[in-house]
């Protein structure tokens, strides 16, 4: 596994912690040690703990991660992240206007998961109805995603 791969294993870690409500703190970690391993000149994956610490933003736990990503290509702190955040919810980031924060109150809300429910929920009307989110916001998401008929 190349640093890209693990980069943005780590970046998918921050955006799931984000919409799941995580501390700040936690979630900038994940992306502070995501940027310095995409950007370090050897391949992580190699380094054993002491070296990996070496990393600016690379901690014990993260460096843990690293070596369990390389040796088993999986993580299971990912895993149990995926089993509590429906992963499909990372694409509503892309949308204009929804972060983290929307995207978590309108799943919780609407108990909604894919883009399709989403753009169905907001020619429905449904997206204003919650705390936050205005017409405004609303016509923006709905134009964004693209109808199964485009």
């Amino acid at each position: 596994m190349d640093n890209d791969n693990i980069a943005r294993i780590f970046q998918k870690i921050a955006r799931l912690l984000e919409i799941k409500g995580e501390s700040p703190f936690k979630i900038n970690a994940y992306d502070r040690a995501a940027e310095s391993i995409r950007i370090y000149p050897d391949p992580v994956a190699e380094m054993n703990s002491e070296d990996l610490k070496t990393i600016p933003g690379v901690g014990q736990a993260i460096a843990d991660k690293i070596i369990e990503l390389s040796t088993t290509g999986t993580l299971g702190f990912l895993e149990r992240l995926q089993n509590e955040i429906p992963v499909e919810l990372l694409d509503w980031l892309d949308l204009p206007g929804v972060g983290p924060k929307t995207t978590a109150l309108i799943w919780q809300s609407l108990h909604i998961t894919s883009l399709d429910e989403l753009r169905q929920a907001a020619s429905e009307g449904k997206l204003h109805s919650l705390a936050g989110i205005g017409e405004k916001l609303e016509g923006k998401i709905l134009a964004a995603i693209p109808s199964k008929t485009e």
